[in-house]
């Protein structure tokens, strides 16, 4: 199907927000204790048939005193801790399967160096498995920071573990067997196009860097100052993350989740792409991809006055012609009206949201074919237009693959749950059927947190309009659970 075909702009009147999937963005596609004082199996299975599989007061505290006993050097104690911890690995399952809404419950954690010491990791994870999630997203790379040991971290970012002795110490690897050992899906969380401050600062990658017309970085225009994307179309930047993404997988996580598959956004009218200079395509890769789309001289020399100018007059299309004579005019992909400065802008829009779909598919393809899951993770509501512009994330989702998870961020606050819900419908509604659609909430149990309703109030509220969701999970556990988040962050146990 021909790309002018697809280019059309989006109906103003319609009461549904828009997205850029009227951009046509896949033709643009290129390429010592017995055990019986803590309880049987049976009875464990039924103290915890709680509505969220949550097991109760009693059962943790047990665990955890067989845990702090089996620290201790206790053998008995040890074999005790393990053949418990695997009969609540098969209660929850249970729980989940005879009923529990929904049959998967995640929740997404940050881990730090302080969980590489003795029997850390098994008390989070534990908690993890008394509140009942059955599901775990690990993060592994964020702020400029890879979830790898020092001695083995072929990647351009350093370990989260640099203490010293402790450079072979594979935190997640750790977290990965731990968790399958209670009977935890236990996933790699990764960010995607936001590699970091101190990646976006390094000499030697300036040229990775997405750039907008004015010469600036997402360093320069989003507000904390910390985020760092890179341009979709640079092959360091593709080859940095494709290293990340391989060693990664020879950890063999049971999925793989890709978060900030997208473009920074600015503040107030910085939120807003309304001319091609508010577009992260002016890095040199970028660019270049964008003029070759150029089917022409003529074309690619109008694509270059317009990335410069921001816009085109008559005299640049007689200037084109003229020094391309033997070309009748100017010809790039999907262009059909001789409306070029709204054709070139539809085009650019196209180029950046096309370099977000291409560089999720260079992780995600690498995940897919060792037959693991991957997941993508976005915000329902960055990919509408505003205005006469588009939300600057250009996140199109909704032209992500249905092999992929379906990971949608939905934060939305209002006085009460409906705009979540509304979020949620939205996701629904756009993706194919099969696709494994997979809401994130924000907040906390049994209370409201920065304005979000409790997760139970949430959770009701989803049940009821989707009671067929097979799947949410919950950000975040640090949200959850500051003051332990503190402890471990701090080491103090």
């Amino acid at each position: 199907m021909p790309l002018s075909s697809f280019l059309r702009w989006p109906r103003r009147n319609s009461l549904r927000p828009q997205s850029l999937r009227h951009l046509g963005l896949l033709a643009l596609f290129l390429g010592s204790t017995t055990l019986a004082q803590w309880g049987s199996f049976n009875q464990a299975a039924q103290a915890q048939s709680s509505r969220y599989c949550i097991f109760s007061t009693q059962e943790s505290a047990q665990k955890e005193r067989l845990r702090q006993t089996a620290m201790g050097g206790d053998r008995n104690a040890q074999r005790q801790y393990q053949t418990l911890i695997q009969q609540h690995g098969q209660s929850l399952a249970q729980c989940r399967q005879r009923g529990g809404w929904p049959k998967t419950q995640a929740i997404w954690v940050r881990l730090y160096p302080c969980d590489a010491n003795p029997g850390v990791l098994e008390q989070l994870l534990d908690h993890i498995v008394n509140k009942g999630y059955n599901e775990v997203y690990i993060e592994v790379f964020s702020d400029s920071q890879v979830l790898l040991p020092a001695a083995d971290n072929p990647t351009p970012w350093v370990s989260v573990v640099r203490t010293p002795g402790q450079e072979k110490t594979d935190l997640l690897a750790l977290a990965l067997d731990k968790g399958r050992e209670r009977g935890l899906k236990m996933y790699a969380w990764l960010f995607t196009m936001n590699f970091g401050y101190a990646y976006g600062v390094r000499p030697d990658r300036q040229q990775a860097i997405a750039r907008n017309g004015r010469g600036q970085t997402s360093i320069d225009v989003v507000p904390d100052g910390s985020q760092a994307f890179v341009d979709p179309y640079n092959r360091q930047a593709q080859t940095d993350y494709y290293t990340l993404v391989r060693e990664v997988l020879e950890r063999r996580p049971d999925g793989v989740l890709f978060d900030y598959i997208r473009y920074p956004r600015g503040t107030g009218g910085a939120s807003v792409a309304s001319s091609v200079k508010d577009l992260w395509v002016h890095g040199p890769s970028a660019r270049q991809a964008l003029v070759n789309r150029g089917t022409n001289e003529q074309g690619r020399a109008l694509i270059q006055r317009f990335l410069n100018q921001g816009r085109i007059t008559s005299a640049d299309i007689r200037a084109v012609r003229s020094q391309f004579p033997n070309e009748s005019s100017p010809q790039w992909q999907g262009r059909n009206s001789t409306s070029y400065g709204s054709e070139l802008w539809k085009l650019s829009v196209a180029h950046a949201a096309q370099g977000v779909i291409d560089f999720l598919n260079l992780g995600s393809r690498m995940v897919l074919n060792q037959r693991i899951p991957a997941g993508a993770v976005f915000f329902p509501h960055a990919n509408r237009s505003v205005g006469q512009g588009y939300d600057s994330r250009l996140q199109p989702w909704d032209r992500f693959s249905p092999q992929l998870e379906w990971h949608a961020m939905s934060y939305a606050v209002c006085n009460g749950t409906q705009c979540i819900v509304d979020e949620v419908q939205r996701v629904l509604d756009e993706a194919q059927p099969g696709t494994r659609v997979v809401p994130a909430l924000a907040g906390q149990w049994g209370r409201v947190y920065n304005q979000h309703p409790p997760l139970e109030t949430q959770m009701t509220a989803l049940q009821r309009a989707f009671p067929n969701l097979q799947a949410v999970s919950h950000f975040a556990y640090g949200w959850q659970e500051p003051q332990n988040t503190q402890a471990r962050r701090a080491c103090r146990f």
